[in-house]
């Protein structure tokens, strides 16, 4: 029992850690004049705040997705996962940093379905590619015994993923590749996109289809993320393909509802509680799985 217990912490903390690579990055010089209020969302840990050559990106979380299926009833299948033995056939720095991030979008799904010998082949999948680029260095016993023991405190969880991946945010940057870091995102949000128009087709369940639509703006971010590389080889299919995804998005309609936040002075917090609608058709949504379903399959090819 012990030994599947910290496997399985061992690739949670792993697939995790693969949607931080470019997240962690130095502290950036802050304006001492600006009072800085640390602020919390209902849902907050559907994104996260990625900061990549001074700007800052939202990306949706693909362990959060993750539970949301999950949560949703739908059950675990094995045949929209990548295939761990197609690890091998990744030769270029591109493919091995794209499918870093879908191999970590499925090693957090198999994990959260209690997979275990799955897990096993996604945890070698994702060390294989983590070590070719460099960025396994992050994962000692130390830290992965500190995640056993906070294992069921989700913030101690990702402060802890957060810290992993600084040592090899820090290679990264100091090595010029945060194309790499920008590649394991993309691919990562592929895949989750990809298991969520899957189970919506699967179940019509409107939280999952609403997901689907909340998408719209981040793959905007994902194009402003992957631009700057867009002469590098194989970036300009991938950018070409998000933008032909978005014009599908821009048929997703999103409605914002401005509640006042609730605002606690003494913890320096804020609250924010407005509130989205999202108005997706079963037309689009269609269209955005068959596209998602093309560019996931070129990526993983």
């Amino acid at each position: 029992m012990t030994t599947r217990f910290n496997l399985k912490n061992q690739a949670l903390l792993l697939s995790l850690t693969a949607f931080f690579a470019v997240s962690c990055g130095d502290d950036q010089p802050k304006d001492d004049s600006t009072e800085t209020v640390e602020v919390e969302e209902k849902n907050a840990n559907n994104t996260q705040l990625l900061e990549l050559d001074g700007k800052v990106f939202s990306i949706p979380s693909p362990i959060q997705t993750a539970y949301l299926i999950k949560g949703a009833g739908v059950t675990y299948n094995k045949d929209i996962l990548n295939v761990p033995s197609k690890v091998t056939g990744y030769s270029t720095n591109f493919k091995k940093a794209v499918n870093l991030g879908i191999y970590g979008a499925d090693l957090g799904y198999v994990t959260l379905y209690d997979q275990t010998q799955d897990a096993i082949s996604f945890l070698t999948a994702v060390k294989t590619l983590g070590d070719d680029l460099g960025v396994s260095s992050a994962f000692d016993m130390e830290l992965v015994e500190r995640f056993e023991k906070n294992i069921g405190n989700q913030d101690s969880v990702l402060s802890l993923v957060s810290e992993a991946y600084k040592s090899s945010d820090k290679y990264l940057k100091n090595n010029d590749q945060n194309h790499i870091g920008a590649l394991v995102l993309a691919g990562g949000w592929v895949e989750s996109l990809y298991f969520t128009t899957n189970s919506a087709e699967m179940t019509s369940n409107k939280e999952i289809i609403n997901r689907v639509g909340e998408q719209k703006n981040t793959v905007y971010n994902l194009i402003k993320l992957l631009t700057p590389y867009y002469d590098q080889p194989e970036f300009s299919t991938l950018v070409d393909d998000l933008m032909e995804l978005n014009d599908i998005f821009e048929k997703v309609e999103i409605t914002y509802t401005f509640v006042e936040p609730t605002v606690d002075v003494a913890k320096k917090t804020t609250i924010i509680n407005s509130t989205t609608t999202v108005n997706i058709s079963p037309e689009v949504l269609k269209q955005i799985t068959e596209k998602i379903g093309k560019i996931r399959a070129e990526l993983i090819s």
